[in-house]
């Protein structure tokens, strides 16, 4: 768009914006009023990156890109392409929600305004950022306003909650930029898309051992100890089980509005770091571990649902459930990088489960946010219950609520007609002939999903009415404008997926290309 650096000024929308809402602790009304005014030009913003986005390239677009520090191969480097586009507009969606959430808690909400919108900006720079300096930097900074987040309006186990939080986090973090320290002295490059060229060319492993060799290691054992401090900063954002104690307990005592961010958009972190950096630059590496990787993707799956079936506790149930569903996520992306010599048209099975991962991140960000804000709007009536035995039988006295809450749960569960179906549905048409085996078992989760989430259905909204909640309000005006246009925009991607599919599909051509070597 006549080269006007849309990408940077998206970035610091939010970030100057929270230095002058923190400023404004006098006057809370309007603090609040600037904190969502900004979160809604940043919207207004994607959507005018949507409008302008060459649908049709997989190549990045809207690049910028500065010489830093050139001596050390430190370059302002953004560029977005399909991927990088949705997590945007996700960022864009989930962030006014959040927000509008939280609008009548008046704790401190000049505070928590500036903290969201330090997110955003965090979230915007690690979509946009190619070069690890500066993509490194912006990845620290969704960590810090995310832990004061949960540490100042968190329950009762907020403190805990938020340094175990902290603590995985950083430890992942460390690993990443030993990994990157290590590229860097042996490539003498920062850059994303540089390192991914030399990936495909096979000249990773080489340059590793020839500037890192160390003792009796071959180079290919020491490509796959960097790689592995790579996959661990990764995998915990995610996070993949076994690295991922730290969600639930943040999740479930993490205020609902904060856990909206944190599921909708901060969990995509990971699988982002995924697509965007260790699959490209370390492809062949994947393949070694392949079968490793795709039965931790299957463990994530069916463990983080069955743990969902065992919770009473509705967000510890949906932060379970978020787990699993990111699971999938893993699964398509693990069995997409494998060689696939056996399998008939494997580009075009690559490409579905790819598809598949890329829908899935929106519409799990999407569907996870919403199902949290109605948590939200649930607390709020009841006095802060949100327990799976607390309710039963309220869909008598809140229809509206029980009916909209219903379509959120049934886009988790993927039913046809929503956009849960549509992303789940390629994951697994393209995993399935690539990996069949752990394909075929990672289908329990989908039955064990099934059975928690009609649980969750049937314990709070069917059966006798508790009498304790016989003069529960419903929804009111404001709360269906709330959640009415995401519920929406359910229906719209679960019966037009081609709205997302057209936008990503260059960009998913472009990357089986690039992890086929």
């Amino acid at each position: 768009m006549n080269g006007f650096p849309w990408l940077t000024v998206l970035t610091l929308v939010p970030l100057i914006g929270g230095v002058l809402v923190v400023g404004m602790g006098g006057q809370k009304q309007l603090a609040r009023k600037l904190t969502l005014g900004l979160s809604l030009l940043s919207l207004g913003i994607a959507l005018l990156i949507w409008k302008n986005f060459d649908a049709a390239s997989g190549d990045l677009q809207f690049s910028e890109r500065l010489d830093w520090v050139k001596s050390l191969g430190i370059q302002y480097h953004l560029g977005i392409d399909g991927l990088g586009l949705l997590m945007l507009l996700l960022t864009a969606i989930v962030t006014p929600l959040s927000l509008m959430a939280f609008w009548h808690n008046h704790d401190r909400s000049h505070i928590f305004g500036a903290l969201v919108l330090w997110l955003q900006a965090g979230l915007f720079g690690t979509f946009t950022a190619l070069n690890f300096f500066h993509w490194f930097i912006f990845w620290e900074l969704g960590l810090i306003p995310a832990f004061f987040l949960v540490k100042f309006w968190g329950g009762p186990n907020r403190g805990p909650a938020a340094t175990q939080f902290f603590v995985y986090t950083m430890v992942g973090s460390i690993g990443l930029l030993l990994a990157f320290l290590a590229l860097r002295l042996a490539t003498g490059s920062f850059d994303f898309i540089e390192l991914a060229a030399m990936a495909k060319r096979g000249e990773i492993s080489v340059k590793l051992g020839d500037a890192l060799g160390w003792k009796s290691l071959s180079y290919s054992t020491l490509a796959l100890l960097v790689f592995g401090l790579a996959f661990l900063g990764f995998a915990v954002k995610v996070p993949v089980i076994p690295f991922h104690t730290w969600l639930p307990v943040a999740y479930s005592e993490a205020p609902s509005p904060v856990t909206m961010l944190l599921t909708g958009v901060m969990s995509k972190m990971g699988v982002y770091g995924f697509l965007r950096i260790l699959l490209p630059i370390f492809p062949e590496q994947v393949r070694l571990v392949l079968t490793p990787l795709l039965w931790l993707a299957v463990l994530t799956i069916v463990l983080s649902a069955c743990a969902a079936f065992a919770q009473r506790d509705l967000k510890r149930m949906l932060a379970y459930s978020s787990i699993n569903h990111l699971g999938y996520c893993l699964l398509a992306m693990f069995a997409a990088a494998g060689a696939a010599t056996m399998v008939n048209q494997p580009e075009l099975q690559k490409a579905a489960a790819l598809n598949g991962v890329l829908l899935q991140m929106f519409n799990h960000g999407l569907t996870a946010s919403v199902l949290f804000l109605f948590v939200t709007l649930l607390e709020k009536r009841s006095g802060g219950l949100r327990g799976l035995d607390d309710f039963g039988g309220i869909r008598k006295v809140v229809p509206v609520f029980t009916g909209l809450m219903g379509i959120s749960l049934f886009s988790s569960l993927g039913l046809p007609g929503l956009n849960g179906f549509v992303g789940e549905f390629l994951v697994f048409k393209g995993a399935f002939p690539l990996a069949p085996w752990t394909t075929a078992v990672a289908t329990i989760g989908l039955l064990v999903t099934a059975v928690f989430l009609l649980t969750l259905i049937q314990r709070v909204f069917c059966g006798p009415l508790n009498e304790k909640w016989a003069k529960l309000p419903d929804l009111t005006a404001s709360e269906l404008w709330l959640v009415i246009p995401s519920t929406v925009l359910m229906f719209v991607v679960g019966i037009y997926p081609q709205l997302v599919l057209g936008v990503i599909d260059a960009t998913v051509v472009k990357l089986v290309q690039q992890l086929n070597f």
